[in-house]
């Protein structure tokens, strides 16, 4: 089905990538207090710039420097991912949000979940219901997360200083 055959599609897929830019930046703008702020500051902003991109022309993923940093950032979040994977089957004590790593391997796996769907955007730049239901998904659960955990008193109770006074 063409793009111009489902503009509800064309419009989700937009506003899904707006959701996830915005999510990412936040993400991003929060790490002030952070030990290791400077890396997460950079491993948030770059899929900012590049969703924020596929928001405006979804066809930008087709584009190879949009491809190479995104396949760049994928390779390193997902090798980040693996390894924080292996620290907590070994060292985790509590559930993975009560975790610090727990919580920044869930960051990771949505950077990598996000790109990935991305990147199909230049061979359709709407994608099929699936492709939108899936970017649905995954742009609202972040957000429904941070409201988990902010009411969730008791979750934040066991975390680190620098975690508590953000947002």
């Amino acid at each position: 089905m063409a793009p111009a055959a489902r503009p509800w599609a064309r419009a989700l897929w937009r506003g899904c990538n707006g959701l996830m830019a915005a999510f990412f930046a936040l993400a991003a703008f929060v790490q002030v207090n952070d030990p290791d702020a400077e890396l997460w500051v950079v491993v948030y902003a770059i899929p900012a710039v590049l969703t924020l991109l596929v928001g405006f022309n979804p066809l930008v993923t087709g584009n190879i420097i949009w491809r190479s940093v995104s396949a760049v950032h994928v390779f390193l979040c997902v090798a980040w991912a693996v390894s924080l994977t292996y620290y907590l089957l070994r060292h985790g004590q509590q559930s993975l949000l009560h975790e610090e790593e727990g919580r920044e391997l869930s960051g990771l796996v949505i950077i990598t979940a996000w790109m990935s769907l991305c990147r199909s955007s230049s061979k359709n730049p709407v994608g099929g219901r699936i492709q939108v239901a899936i970017a649905i998904v995954i742009a609202l659960f972040p957000f429904m997360s941070w409201v988990y955990i902010y009411v969730n008193k008791e979750m934040r109770s066991s975390w680190p200083t620098h975690c508590k006074t953000v947002i």
